[in-house]
């Protein structure tokens, strides 16, 4: 593709001001690329366009700020390369805004795009114009669950910051939109001019890990669900063994009762559930402590540091030494400089 010296046509809808990196992410990523392209003595290769889903041509954002697009997207005749969806408003209000919108994208020929992309709940304006049906997609890990319960033909990725199915590309949550836009110039230009680009915003060209890392593995249940009822006993009895039966007594429950309860408000079983809650307690000290790690294994009950590992590994893609190098507070280097010069 480096003989060609047209530029390709990027729009980039920004469908809401609640998160600005959703749309000024990806845009400098392809501005740089420009750049980087010129200093390599080769033309730019993009023309970036941030476009609105409106007529008025306006977003506001979280902040009061007024976003002022020169375009809105359903006006724009001329070819397009890449149309990328960034972020959504799906509120009340939002889809009363954007329905215009969502008319118009369920009857573009999508055929005459090279790449058509979501970034976070963009993916969900995708799918209600069907362009998700049958392929895989990711969104971001608050909402890949109601993705897939609301539109079933989706097959949703929660691991990956980006997925590419087709012409269909989409990302994860807001900086994973980086991750996607440095993915389409590698496949544009190559990968070393791509790595210029991330070395210049100071961003993995490839970022280790996979957004499960960042999510809850347990969910949120309502106090009279019996996973609820009994969450905080068995934290503080992580450390001890418990079998279904135990559960069971402390709930003045039959084994059987109780195991058909529990999966049917849960969808998951007593032990599954037991291992989620021992993973999260684990990533949690793993975070917020120094504690060594055969001690996070025994007092979260992963019996050993083999067994957490294998455990850690199955849910969250990661070993527990890599996810605290990961996760650990970004301030424990100054904290101690400070301590140590005090």
């Amino acid at each position: 593709m480096d003989g060609v010296t047209e530029k390709k046509r990027i729009v980039i809808v920004v469908m809401s001001g609640n998160m600005l990196l959703n749309f000024s992410g990806p845009s400098d990523i392809f501005v740089n690329a420009n750049s980087c392209l010129k200093a390599s003595g080769r033309p730019e290769g993009y023309e970036v366009i941030i476009a609105a889903p409106t007529a008025d041509k306006k977003v506001t954002a979280n902040t009061g700020v007024e976003i002022h697009c020169p375009y809105c997207v359903m006006d724009i005749a001329e070819p397009v390369d890449t149309l990328i969806i960034a972020g959504n408003d799906m509120s009340a209000k939002g889809m009363e805004r954007l329905a215009a919108f969502h008319h118009w994208l369920a009857h573009i020929n999508k055929d005459a795009f090279r790449r058509i992309a979501s970034i976070c709940g963009g993916a969900f304006a995708l799918a209600k114009a069907g362009l998700l049906n049958g392929k895989k997609a990711s969104t971001h890990w608050e909402r890949t669950a109601k993705l897939q319960k609301e539109y079933p033909a989706v097959q949703v990725n929660a691991d990956d910051f980006f997925t590419i199915d087709g012409n269909i590309y989409t990302s994860a949550g807001v900086s994973s939109g980086l991750d996607l836009s440095l993915a389409m110039v590698e496949e544009d230009y190559g990968k070393d001019i791509a790595l210029k680009v991330a070395r210049k915003l100071v961003f993995y060209l490839s970022r280790p890990g996979y957004q499960s890392q960042f999510g809850n593995l347990i969910p949120i249940y309502e106090p009279v669900n019996i996973a609820g009822k009994m969450q905080r006993w068995l934290r503080e009895h992580l450390h001890e063994p418990l079998d279904v039966s135990r559960l069971a007594f402390q709930c003045n429950m039959s084994i059987r009762n109780f195991t058909r309860v529990f999966h049917k408000q849960t969808g998951i079983s007593p032990a599954k559930y037991i291992e989620k809650l021992r993973v999260e307690a684990a990533r949690t000290l793993l975070q917020d402590t120094d504690m060594p790690l055969e001690r996070i294994a025994e007092q979260c009950g992963l019996v050993s540091l083999v067994g957490m590992r294998r455990t850690f590994l199955r849910h969250m893609n990661v070993t527990p030494s890599d996810y605290r190098r990961t996760f650990q507070t970004a301030l424990k280097d100054i904290v101690t400089a400070q301590l140590i010069m005090s």
